[in-house]
């Protein structure tokens, strides 16, 4: 048997306060080092362009970062009304739900913007596995490793049946395959390469390990749905002698 004491709630308040601290950090580092690229697509992004900020890497990328206090009020939006029901991890499951949309759909927006010849070239395919990835380059493959990586990192903590690598592997081996298709029927100017479900799919896989410490926590949690309210206190026989 386990003899092994659980953390006490300070220690685990003083963990979740470092795990956020160097998250912060962590974000704070990679927008001072791509800040350049950042501020290059910042004019047309302020002055509400649709060219020159959605239509780009950089502007989606930049108004992903200034969406983050709303994508936080939505969060605890979430979480208010779940805590009033009495639904267990109410704050993972909004945060969850947030990160998963949040996360992902931008990345995918940018995977499918059309290029010069959108339209007009004809679709491309690649089925020979690992023939372009020596031509994706250090950005290209950090880059497609991100894709999924909050549907990796954020499915499984909603939904317990996705709490496993092979499951992981496949929604996010799936969710690339359906964007690499789309590029090419919609005849996008971009080549739909299995190298690059490949990496996706390692990237949600990747991403949902670094979540792996949680997973069990939401197989162990109850449905979501309110607690049951306690059953009523019996009256006493005198008591209803009274009433009567």
């Amino acid at each position: 048997m386990d003899h092994r004491a659980a953390p006490s709630a300070p220690l685990r308040r003083t963990r979740r306060i470092v795990l956020a601290g160097l998250a912060i950090l962590a974000l704070a580092g990679a927008v001072f080092a791509v800040r350049r690229p950042l501020t290059m697509a910042a004019p047309a992004c302020l002055a509400g362009r649709w060219h020159g900020c959605f239509d780009t890497e950089n502007g989606v990328l930049l108004m992903m970062l200034a969406g983050l206090p709303a994508a936080a009020m939505v969060t605890w939006g979430l979480t208010l009304p779940r805590r009033a029901a009495g639904v267990a991890s109410a704050w993972r499951r909004s945060l969850a739900e947030v990160g998963v949309v949040y996360g992902t759909a931008p990345f995918v927006w940018i995977t499918l913007m059309p290029g010069p010849g959108a339209g007009v070239v004809p679709g491309r395919v690649s089925l020979v596995p690992l023939r372009d990835l020596v031509t994706m380059g250090p950005i290209g493959i950090g880059g497609n490793l991100l894709i999924f990586a909050a549907l990796g990192f954020f499915a499984p903590l909603r939904f317990a049946a996705l709490a496993s690598v092979p499951r992981i592997l496949a929604l996010g081996a799936g969710s690339s395959a359906v964007v690499e298709t789309l590029q090419y029927v919609l005849r996008l100017d971009r080549v739909s390469s299995v190298d690059d479900v490949l990496v996706n799919a390692a990237g949600a896989v990747l991403f949902g390990l670094a979540s792996r410490r949680w997973w069990h926590a939401v197989a162990e949690a109850p449905p979501d749905r309110p607690r049951p309210e306690p059953a009523p206190m019996p009256v006493p026989a005198r008591v209803r002698a009274r009433a009567d």
